[in-house]
C-alpha cells in the first residue's frame, strides 16, 4: 500500500507537469532543437568525479556509485546548507535535533553520532574534527553553499584511499574559483523566523596566471516558537521542569560567521576557511532547564591548507599537501539556573604526499602516504558558580598511513581497480582496508560495476575518554568499527536525454560502537556492542531535455538489522522516494524547481515510531533577467506537513518536530 501510494504520487506529478512541457518542446522541436548542438545535450558529455580515486575520471569509470550536485542545482532548488543538498540525493536522509543535522545513508543514521561515518572533504581537505570526528553539514558547516561549484557524493567504503570515517561514503565539495566570479559578488537573503544572511565575495584570474577568491558571510535567525507537550503544565504526564505552557520562546536562535579564501599561483594553492556558529537549544535536552535561552552550543573551526601540484613528466604527477586545523566547542547547559560548561579544544596538523603515474597506456598507479599529529585533544566539563570540575582530559595522538591504488584498463570495455591502505593509530594500532572494483562496459552506453571493499571508523576522543562521575564512564579500550560492503551498480544511458541507474548492496558491520553499561559501575559507557547487516537497492532515472527541462526521480528500499537481537535499527526508513524537477518558464532566464521527498516511518530509541512523511519544496529562480542579478524565492514544506525526526534518549521527546511551511527570498548581484 505504501509503495503504491508513493508511485501514484510520482506518476501524477510526472504526468501533470513533465509531459505537457515535453510535448510543448516537441511541438517546437524544429526551432528549439536546431539551436542546440549535439555536444550540449546532457549525456553526450559524461560528468567527471575526482574524489572516487583522487584523480579526475568519468563517473562511469569510477569504482563507486556517484552522484553530483552542481552549483546550478543548488540555485534552482534553493538549497541553503549541505544538509539540504544531501537530503535531495538518493539513499540519503537527514535527522535534525534543533542543534545539529545528522546524515543517514543506506539505512544507517544514528541520531547524535555527529556524522562520524561519513568523510567530508573540501577540495580534498579533511574537515572531520579530531575530538568528535564531526562532519558539519548544517549551519555549522565551514563553507557557505554559495561558494560550491559541485558536490561529489561517493557511496560505499572509501578507507582504501581516505582512512577513517570514509565508512559509508565520501562527500567531496569542490569550491568555485576566482575565474567563476570575475569580480565582486554581493548576496542577501531574508526568510521565515526573522532569518537574514549576507555575503560579500571577490574573485578573479589575473594575467600572470594567479587566481584568487575571497568571501565573508554572516547568518542570523531568531528561530521558531516551538511547542512541546512534554513540557506543558496542563499535561498530566508533563516533566517537572514544565513551564510556559510547553512553549520554548527565543531559544531556537542560530548565528554564524564564515570566512573563506583560495589563492593559486603556479603549482601552489593556499586555502583557508573559518566558521563560528552559536546555536540555541530549545528542546530541554540533557535534562537542562526548559525555555532558557542561555542553553546553547558554540562551534568554531578553521583551517589552512597549502597544496603543491607538479607534473614531473608527461605521465607522472606529484601532489604534496600541508594542513593545519583548529576546532573549539563550548556547550552551556543550565541546571536550576546554574551553568554547566562542556568544552573541547582540538588542534592538528599534517601532510600528504601523492604520486600518480601511468605505466604504458593501460595502467594508472597511485602511491601515497599521510601523517597527522594532534597537538591538542582536550575535553573539560565543569560548573561555573560554584565552581566544580568533573572532567579535565588532555591528550595527544598521531596517525600514519600509506596507500596504493592500481587501475588497469584491459580494453575499452573492461577496467580493474584495486587498492589498499594501511593506517596506524597511536591509540589502538593498525588496520588494513582493501577495495576491489571490476568495471565493464558491454555496450557504448552501458556500465556494470561489481564492487567490494572494507572500511573502518576509529573511536574518537569523545567515545574513548569522556566521563563525568556518576553519569558516564570512559572506555580507552574501544576498538575501531569495521564494515565490509559488496555492491553491484548498473548505469544505462538511454538516447541523448536519459540515464538510468540501479544499485544493489549488502554490508556487514562488526564491533559497532554504541552505549552499553560498564560492568563495574553499571554506568553508561561506549562499547563495541553490536553487529549490523543490511541489504538494499536504489533505482534512479535522470533526464535532461533541450528545452531546459531537468528531472531526477529515485526510489530506495533497504533493510538494516541488529544481528544480536534480530531487530531493525532505529532511525532506519525502509523506503524513500525523491523527485527533483526543474522547468524553465523563460528560456535561460526563469526556472521553477519542484522537489518532493518521501521518508518511511522510523523507529526511535524510545521504541515508538516517527510517522512517514512527504514534503514538497518549491523554488522560483531567475538569472540575468536584470543584467548581473540572480533572484529566487523558495517555499519549504509547501503543504505545512507536520512531522518529526527521531532523537536520542538524551531528549525527553522521542521525536523533535521539524519546521512547517517557511520561506526564503534571495538576491545576488555581480559587479
Amino acid at each position: 500500500m505504501l509503495m503504491s501510494t508513493v508511485n501514484r504520487l510520482y506518476l501524477v506529478i510526472l504526468a501533470v507537469i513533465i509531459q505537457p512541457l515535453i510535448s510543448s518542446a516537441q511541438d517546437q522541436a524544429p526551432v528549439m532543437f536546431a539551436a542546440v548542438s549535439e555536444e550540449s545535450l546532457l549525456f553526450q558529455e559524461i560528468p567527471s568525479v575526482y574524489g572516487a580515486s583522487k584523480f579526475e575520471q568519468k563517473v562511469t569509470q569510477a569504482p563507486s556509485s556517484v552522484s553530483i550536485v552542481t552549483s546550478q542545482d543548488i540555485k534552482k532548488n534553493g538549497y541553503r546548507t549541505l544538509a539540504d543538498i544531501l537530503r535531495s540525493v538518493s539513499g540519503f536522509y537527514m535527522t535534525y535535533d534543533r542543534n545539529y543535522n545528522y546524515v543517514g545513508v543506506r539505512g544507517f543514521g544514528r541520531p547524535g553520532d555527529y556524522n562520524t561515518r561519513v568523510l567530508l572533504l573540501i577540495d580534498g581537505h579533511r574537515t572531520n574534527d579530531n575530538i568528535y570526528n564531526h562532519a558539519a553539514i548544517g549551519t555549522e558547516a565551514i563553507l557557505d553553499v554559495d561558494l560550491i561549484d559541485r558536490v561529489e557524493i561517493i557511496r560505499g567504503p572509501g578507507s582504501s584511499l581516505y582512512g577513517s570515517n570514509a565508512f559509508f561514503g565520501v562527500i567531496n565539495v569542490i569550491t568555485r574559483r576566482g575565474r567563476d566570479l570575475k569580480g565582486t559578488e554581493v548576496s542577501g537573503e531574508a526568510g521565515s523566523f526573522n532569518t537574514y544572511k549576507g555575503r560579500l565575495s571577490y574573485g578573479n584570474r589575473y594575467q600572470n596566471g594567479a587566481e584568487a577568491i575571497m568571501s565573508a558571510s554572516a547568518y542570523d535567525s531568531n528561530g521558531d516558537r516551538l511547542y512541546y507537550p512534554e513540557f506543558d503544565p496542563a499535561n498530566p504526564a508533563a516533566d517537572p521542569r514544565a513551564t510556559n505552557g510547553g512553549y520554548s520562546d527565543n531559544s531556537d536562535y542560530d548565528r554564524s560567521q564564515n570566512l573563506f579564501s583560495t589563492v593559486t599561483f603556479g603549482d601552489f594553492t593556499l586555502q583557508g576557511a573559518y566558521i563560528s556558529r552559536t546555536k540555541g537549544i530549545p528542546t530541554g535536552a540533557y535534562d537542562t532547564d526548559f525555555n532558557d535561552a542561555r542553553n546553547k552550543t558554540v562551534d568554531t573551526h578553521s583551517y589552512a591548507d597549502l597544496k603543491y601540484e607538479h607534473g614531473l613528466s608527461a605521465k607522472t604527477d606529484l601532489t604534496i599537501r600541508l594542513f593545519y586545523d583548529y576546532y573549539h566547542y563550548t556547550g552551556d547547559y543550565l541546571y536550576s539556573g546554574m551553568i554547566n560548561k562542556d568544552v573541547s579544544n582540538g588542534t592538528w596538523a599534517g601532510t600528504e604526499v601523492k604520486l600518480i603515474t601511468r605505466l604504458q597506456d593501460m595502467q594508472r598507479l597511485i602511491v601515497g602516504a599521510e601523517y597527522q599529529g594532534s597537538f591538542r585533544e582536550n575535553q573539560q566539563n565543569y560548573d561555573i558558580d560554584p565552581y566544580a570540575s568533573y572532567l579535565d582530559d588532555v591528550r595527544r595522538s598521531r596517525i600514519m598511513a600509506a596507500y596504493l591504488q592500481d587501475e588497469i584498463t584491459f580494453s575499452k570495455s573492461l577496467i580493474l581497480n584495486a587498492g589498499v591502505r594501511y593506517d596506524h593509530y597511536s591509540t589502538f594500532g593498525g588496520t588494513t582496508n582493501p577495495r576491489l572494483a571490476l568495471i565493464a562496459t558491454p555496450a557504448e552506453k552501458s556500465t556494470i560495476k561489481v564492487l567490494y571493499g572494507s572500511a573502518f571508523r576509529a573511536p574518537n576522543d569523545y567515545e574513548l575518554y569522556y566521563q563525568v562521575p556518576g553519569l558516564s564512564v570512559a572506555n580507552p579500550e574501544l576498538k575501531p568499527e569495521k564494515i565490509t560492503t559488496t555492491e553491484v551498480v548498473l548505469d544505462q544511458y538511454i538516447g541523448d536525454h536519459l540515464r538510468a541507474s540501479v544499485v544493489g548492496y549488502y554490508y556487514k558491520i562488526k564491533d559497532l560502537i554504541n552505549y552499553g553499561n560498564d560492568p563495574v559501575t553499571g554506568l553508561p559507557q561506549f562499547q563495541n556492542l553490536e553487529e549490523v547487516t543490511a541489504k538494499g537497492s536504489q533505482a534512479e532515472l535522470e533526464g535532461k531535455w533541450a528545452n531546459g527541462v531537468e528531472a531526477r526521480i529515485s526510489y530506495t528500499i533497504q533493510r538494516t538489522k541488529d544481528q544480536l537481537t534480530g531487530d531493525p535499527l532505529t532511525n532506519s526508513p525502509a523506503q524513500m522516494g525523491k523527485l527533483v524537477l526543474n522547468v524553465p518558464l523563460m528560456k535561460d532566464k526563469i526556472f521553477l524547481g519542484v522537489e518532493e521527498q518521501y521518508v518511511d516511518r522510523r523507529k526511535t530509541d524510545a521504541g515508538v515510531y516517527a510517522p512517514a512523511f512527504a514534503i514538497t519544496n518549491l523554488t522560483l529562480f531567475s538569472q540575468n533577467l536584470v543584467p548581473r542579478l540572480d533572484a529566487s524565492v523558495s517555499v519549504y514544506n509547501l503543504f505545512d506537513k507536520e512531522y518529526g525526526d527521531p532523537v536520542t534518549l538524551d531528549f525527553l521527546q522521542p521525536t523533535i518536530r521539524q519546521d512547517g511551511r517557511s520561506y526564503r527570498f534571495k538576491l545576488t548581484y555581480a559587479f
